[in-house]
């Protein structure tokens, strides 16, 4: 909240930077649509090599009716059954790169075979494409078909494609698509991340939200977005702001009258101990002066201790004065705050007597705040500037106010000496003290800051609006 009191750390660790959350669900998309670009180029390669074996069997089968033809030809020609058939005649309309045909006998003999080289042009797949290649689909297999006549097997027709021009067919054609799909990626995730940025530019204005939410602007309120869900955070958000507001301002009027009681019971302690122990106090005095008289007209060694108790009566007179001071500060709205600080401060260096310097540097308006504000600035002031003389052991203590047009900033700040533990630092002593200066700090909607600096001294800034302060 805006009056919590805060010690600033003397170092800040770091944090790693986080990812952004489009980039992150881009390159989730990303992964994914790679992954099912793969697959679908995968699939391509057992389509094509399953379409190749297709192509290899039709091409044996054409080859072996060609085949059984010419025998049967031979046959109405009355020409002799061993005269190898003519590959030529099947091998115009069929042979293409990489083709090979091929006929043997039924027994197995090599009678005669055509093969198509490769076209001059064709790209060579890389070796680690051909190595994966061969051990998946095994290029290069022969496919076989018998050859019948007249329902007798007479010999095989084989077609082979070379796998050299296989591969590198397949490379060509996993290539391209490969290609296509990188482009495709590509503009997939441009397209998603422009999408994504659209869709979360809201976030920005959520993001703002919590931040003024966080500098305690509890009147920030964020609109209705799109996005259902955005919406709902939306509406969560300005319940929860402005439920913070009503309990903030509920909780700033009750302790600005809890610290009204406060004052008041002060006030009335003050009066009490003048009215009661002062007098009581003036009473001593009063009869150990005429004690001393008389000891010192009739019973001499008696004097000494008359003297000793008007010491004793005086000092706790200086005590009592000291604690009225306290108690009862001077009329803040009648002196004006600026005139009541350099009070404040000439007493202590007059109690002080040069063990201790007291400055002060004022600037802005500050007698025209309201009553209540200069109050508790008084009170801070004089809280603050007591425990940094009593505990800091410093050899100077600074009070500076500065009243500017947005803010009212007073800090005290001493060269007290330094020390590894902050509770035992300067103001910090004062435990209570800053509690019930961080209380006051509350009431005004202000945020009160100690700061502790090793190598000896503190500094206590106190931070208040200076517009819409209550009086």
């Amino acid at each position: 909240m805006g009056g919590s009191l805060r010690q600033v750390p003397e170092s800040v660790a770091g944090v790693g930077r986080a990812i952004d959350l489009k980039l992150r669900l881009a390159l989730r998309v990303a992964a994914l649509a790679a992954v099912c670009f793969l697959a679908v180029a995968a699939y391509a390669l057992f389509d094509s090599d399953r379409a190749l074996r297709a192509k290899a069997s039709r091409i044996a089968e054409i080859v072996a009716k060609d085949i059984a033809l010419q025998q049967a030809e031979a046959k109405w020609f009355s020409l002799s059954p061993n005269v190898t058939p003519d590959l030529q005649r099947v091998a115009a309309p069929l042979m293409e790169p990489g083709l090979c045909i091929a006929y043997r006998d039924k027994a197995g003999a090599f009678r005669q075979g055509i093969c198509s080289g490769a076209l001059a042009d064709e790209i060579a797949a890389p070796e680690s494409f051909a190595v994966l290649y061969r051990a998946i689909f095994h290029p290069g297999e022969p496919t076989s078909m018998p050859l019948l006549i007249e329902g007798e097997p007479r010999g095989v027709a084989v077609a082979t494609f070379d796998p050299a021009t296989q591969i590198g067919q397949s490379w060509r054609e996993a290539s391209r698509l490969l290609s296509i799909m990188a482009l495709a990626l590509a503009g997939l995730c441009l397209a998603v991340y422009a999408a994504l940025a659209r869709a979360l530019r809201p976030t920005y204005v959520i993001r703002a939200g919590l931040t003024q939410l966080a500098a305690n602007d509890l009147s920030t309120r964020l609109p209705r977005f799109d996005l259902a869900e955005l919406s709902a955070i939306s509406d969560v958000f300005n319940a929860l702001a402005q439920k913070l507001e009503v309990t903030l301002a509920e909780r700033n009027a009750l302790t600005r009258k809890l610290i009204e009681v406060q004052d008041e019971e002060r006030r009335h302690l003050a009066r009490e101990l003048h009215d009661e122990f002062g007098q009581s106090l003036t009473a001593i005095a009063a009869q150990a002066a005429s004690a001393a008289l008389t000891a010192e007209r009739e019973c001499p060694p008696l004097l000494d201790e008359c003297r000793g108790i008007s010491r004793t009566t005086a000092g706790m007179m200086e005590t009592l004065r000291g604690a009225l001071v306290r108690l009862r500060p001077p009329d803040v709205a009648e002196l004006g705050l600026r005139l009541s600080l350099e009070s404040l401060i000439a007493s202590w260096n007059g109690f002080e007597k040069g063990r201790t310097r007291f400055d002060i540097a004022i600037t802005g308006e500050v007698d025209d705040l309201p009553p209540g504000v200069s109050a508790n600035l008084y009170r801070i002031a004089q809280e603050a500037i007591t425990n940094a003389a009593k505990h800091a052991q410093a050899r100077c203590v600074q009070l500076r106010l500065e009243a500017g047009p947005a803010e009212i900033v007073m800090s005290i700040e001493d060269d007290g000496e330094a020390t590894g533990n902050p509770t035992r630092a300067g103001m910090t002593n004062a435990g209570l003290g800053l509690l019930g200066m961080q209380e006051r700090i509350v009431s005004l909607g202000g945020t009160l800051c100690f700061e502790r600096r090793t190598t000896g001294g503190t500094r206590l800034v106190a931070a208040i609006p200076n517009k819409g302060l209550e009086p």
